[in-house]
Formats: C-alpha cells, sequence, structure tokens
C-alpha cells in the first residue's frame, strides 16, 4: 500500500495561517526539518503521518494547546487550485462537491469524504478522521467551511459540526468559530448544512470550462499514482539492498506485477529501475558518510556494493567529490555551524 500523503497546499495554508497570527511559521517548519523554500514547490506532498508532528510543532512554538481551532480564524481561503475550479464552474454548489469529492485525493489520501442527504440536512462526512490529531481536524473544518463561504458568496453557514475526537476548549470557543452546535466523540468528521443549499447556482458556471477543469484533475490524479509506484518500488529497494535482491524482477514479484509492466510503468511515470536504485544508494551513502561514523567498508556493503572501488566510482560521479572528500566537507560544514553558535 502506498504512504498516504497530503498536499503541500494544506501546509502552505497553515503557514500563512500562523504569520497572520504572528506566530512564528519558520520555527514551526524548522521544528519538522522544513524550510519555507518547499511551498513554492506547487508538487510538493507530505506524509500524512507527519501532520501529527507538524502540530505539535505548532503547538509548541505557539504556546497554545488549541492551536488547531484558533489556527482556524486565521487560515486564509483555499484558492487557485482546480478543486475550487471544479466548484466554480459545476452548475450548482452540490454538483460542485461531488465532483470534488471524485478528486479530494488531490488534497489528501487520508481523506474519504462522501455527501449524505437526510431529510433535511446534506453532511459531508468522513473529511478528516483522525481521533488523535485534533488540531488538523478542527483547523481543517474551520477552513473547509470559509471555502463554501467564498464559493456561494457568503450563503454557505454550517448547521451542526461532528468531531471524532474529545472536546478540547470550552464549548463556546467552538462556537465562536463555527458559529453552531458542536458535538465530539462521533464516530467521525461531519459538517451539517441546509440541504437547500446544494441547488444553490455557480455564478461562474461555464460547461466547457467544467470538462476542461474535470480532465486535468483527472491528469493530476493520474500524475499522483505514477508518484505512488515510484515511492513503492523506493520502498521495496531499501528493503532489499542489503540481501542483495533488489533487482527489477524481484521488486515486480513483490508488487505482483510482470517485471516488463513495471519497466513501462516506471517509464510513464518518467523514471526507471536503474536510476531510482542510483537515487536511493546516493542518498543512503551521503547520509551514512555524514551522520555517521560508519566505516567506508560498511558504507560499501550497506549501500549494496560488491566493491569499494565501484562505490567510490560511482559516488564521485554522483557528487563530485569522493566518499572521503565529502566526510570531510560535512564535519567541517557542522563544525563551522557550532561555532556561529
Amino acid at each position: 500500500m502506498a504512504e498516504l500523503t497530503d498536499s503541500g497546499v494544506l501546509l502552505r495554508m497553515a503557514y500563512e495561517g500562523m504569520q497572520k497570527a504572528e506566530i512564528d511559521a519558520d520555527a514551526v517548519l524548522a521544528k519538522v526539518g522544513l524550510d519555507a523554500s518547499v511551498l513554492e514547490n506547487s508538487d510538493f506532498r507530505t506524509p500524512h503521518d507527519a501532520q501529527e508532528w507538524f502540530w505539535q510543532a505548532a503547538e509548541e512554538v505557539s504556546g497554545d494547546e488549541h492551536i488547531g481551532l484558533h489556527l482556524g480564524e486565521h487560515i486564509p481561503i483555499f484558492k487557485g487550485q482546480v478543486l475550487e475550479y471544479l466548484f466554480l464552474s459545476s452548475p450548482n454548489f452540490g454538483e460542485g462537491i461531488k465532483r470534488a469529492l471524485n478528486y479530494q485525493r488531490l488534497l489528501s489520501d487520508a481523506s474519504e469524504g462522501e455527501l449524505v442527504l437526510t431529510e433535511k440536512d446534506a453532511v459531508l462526512q468522513d473529511i478528516f478522521v483522525s481521533r488523535r490529531l485534533h488540531h488538523y481536524n478542527e483547523c481543517g473544518v474551520a477552513g473547509l467551511i470559509k471555502f463554501f463561504r467564498a464559493v456561494t458568496n457568503g450563503a454557505f453557514e454550517a448547521t451542526k459540526i461532528a468531531f471524532p475526537h474529545s472536546q478540547h476548549a470550552e464549548l463556546s470557543e467552538y462556537e465562536k468559530i463555527f458559529n453552531c452546535e458542536v458535538v465530539f466523540d462521533q464516530p467521525t468528521t461531519a459538517v451539517h448544512f441546509d440541504r437547500s443549499l446544494l441547488v444553490l447556482p455557480s455564478a461562474h458556471h461555464e460547461p466547457e470550462l467544467l470538462r476542461l477543469h474535470e480532465q486535468f484533475a483527472s491528469e493530476q490524479v493520474a500524475k499522483l499514482e505514477k508518484q505512488d509506484l515510484v515511492v513503492q518500488v523506493s520502498r521495496l529497494i531499501a528493503e532489499l539492498l542489503e540481501s542483495g535482491q533488489a533487482n527489477l524482477e524481484e521488486i515486480a514479484n513483490r508488487l505482483e506485477i510482470k517485471p516488463r509492466q513495471l519497466r513501462t510503468r516506471l517509464a510513464d511515470a518518467g523514471t526507471n529501475f536503474n536510476q531510482l536504485v542510483a537515487d536511493y544508494r546516493c542518498r543512503l551513502a551521503k547520509r551514512l558518510l555524514g551522520g555517521t561514523d560508519e566505516s567506508i567498508d560498511e558504507i560499501v556493503y550497506l549501500t549494496g556494493f560488491s566493491e569499494p572501488s565501484t562505490f567510490y566510482r560511482a559516488f564521485k560521479r554522483w557528487v563530485g567529490m569522493t566518499p572521503i572528500e565529502y566526510r570531510r566537507a560535512k564535519k567541517e560544514e557542522e563544525e563551522r555551524e557550532k561555532a556561529k553558535a
């Protein structure tokens, strides 16, 4: 199974919200090993499991134990993504929701949202499902409501919010943010609203644009599926490298596909098996040389090379310096950083 990831746009929105709230957003990113420059990459995605670390860092830097809830007031409106365009070019709000749900993994692989209709209400549920990540759930729902208000020209109002986690702040704080009833310890996250909003027409409906937006969304999902394969293959290379079994045939067997099919699918993703092996070996060698005291002979073994001379040539080709030169340069860099501190 591929690793669950979230679109970098979620991180960027949280970053901008923290800046607006006068929280040191760069310090939060630094705590999770990121630099703000990554937010400029439109294809950037983060492991969903890293949400827990991010929100822990945000709580520590801000000193606010209810940071997710309070950041909801400052989170910017979701803009400039294909999901927004799907809403605007759909004939009405309900059709916009249905189309966005078809492509929700563009925002997060961990979301399995669905629209359920009752006699009176429409319920968008299973959008944020973790019982642990209450900051993520609360900030995410606040951002979602802001977005819905924007695409309905202010008409959208939630009638009830349900969270799978327990209550953390005073109920009045939740009601201030969401302006409706809020309940906790529910089976899933859910946003209830009047179902009459589903037929609210979009002022920007355009059938031709809608077809183009759906085509683009489909292409983006296909791109993610290709990336999933690359991640799976890279993970298997890491697992099998020491045993000497990190070959295309064995990995194809693990993925239950034919070697020729794996070769074709990797080419379609813009890479090949040998390149993925080389990339992993290079990353591993740099990490071991720069961050450990492992001997060169041990690193040769751990990176799957049979001879030190082969490793030396490959590393020089990858990095432009020998392993010994690289290790020395990293130690000097570390010493300079310590001197500055």
